[in-house]
């Protein structure tokens, strides 16, 4: 059996033929991708077979079949992304040294925060863009024990989540709080209750949808001794449980006024079952944050301080 011959430099060309590749692996497939890469889908296929031809290895499985990796093309996507990540951190690190803010932020929250009137995360990006138009922004929404890990990685470099559970390693920005109170839907039996004869062994024996991982929202319900029958890692799949009219559970004033004002929910002993959560923006500690990373942080500092 012939030995495959060996790759023994990798050039500009062979790390855009990688990103493609990981592109196409990353959106499912070479039609799923046209739309990322804008490029057509003719185009991606004969990317990817100069890619097989310069690694002198099969990649992917594409036809009419659909579109799978081979045993050797999820080899390579691994050593691919381990790759083009190290590049993308050498950039930003030059950049550091040039003082050129040109890169990636990597955020990351819990919370769904745009709702929310005391976050203003939308203007400090707005903010952010105007001081750095160059730099990329990565958003996504995250459990927080998810959030944490990846802070904790280096996959991310800002994470914002309520705090609880303060870590050494990482550092906290407080930024803004939310109200949070116990609601049910209008299916559930306590909508129409009167809520001045509503005890709390009730509530306690009712079933409670609450957050699954270590956070204030995971105390608060273990403190006021509510009998967990469901569990959820956002506040979007806690939102469609309580609206079932089988689950009570904790989510923030701003997010259910919406649904409080169509009559599908409302909040249960409101004066007694509440609580507030303060948001944070973490950062790691070690290495130092670069530049840009250092800049939003500052940026949403200065706009929750408005």
């Amino acid at each position: 059996m012939a030995q495959k011959q060996l790759v023994t430099n990798i050039g500009d060309a062979d790390l855009r033929l990688l990103r493609i590749f990981r592109s196409v692996v990353e959106s499912g497939g070479l039609s799923a991708a046209e739309t990322e890469l804008n490029i057509g889908k003719s185009t991606i296929s004969k990317h990817l077979a100069d890619l097989e031809y310069r690694l002198d290895l099969k990649l992917c499985n594409r036809g009419p079949a659909g579109f799978s990796l081979t045993v050797d093309g999820e080899k390579v996507l691994k050593s691919a992304e381990t790759l083009l990540d190290s590049v993308q951190s050498f950039r930003a690190e030059v950049n550091e040294i040039k003082q050129e803010l040109v890169g990636t932020i990597r955020v990351s929250q819990f919370d769904l925060c745009a709702s929310n009137p005391d976050a203003r995360l939308a203007s400090a990006i707005n903010a952010f863009n105007t001081l750095a138009p160059e730099v990329e922004i990565d958003l996504s929404v995250e459990p927080p024990n998810v959030i944490e890990t990846m802070v904790f990685n280096g996959d991310i470099d800002i994470g914002i989540i309520a705090k609880h559970r303060v870590s050494s390693s990482l550092s906290y920005v407080p930024i803004y709080d939310e109200n949070m109170f116990l609601y049910c839907g209008r299916l559930h039996p306590f909508f129409d209750r009167d809520q001045s004869n509503l005890a709390l062994d009730e509530v306690r024996a009712t079933n409670y949808a609450g957050i699954s991982v270590n956070s204030p929202n995971l105390l608060v319900g273990q403190t006021l001794k509510l009998r967990r029958s469901a569990k959820v890692q956002s506040e979007h799949a806690l939102t469609i449980l309580i609206l079932s009219g089988r689950y009570i559970g904790f989510l923030p004033d701003h997010l259910a006024s919406g649904f409080e004002a169509q009559g599908l929910m409302r909040a249960i002993l409101p004066e007694q079952l509440h609580y507030r959560a303060e948001f944070s923006a973490i950062t790691r500690r070690n290495p130092d944050p670069n530049r840009i990373t250092k800049l939003f942080l500052e940026t949403l500092e200065r706009e929750h301080a408005c």
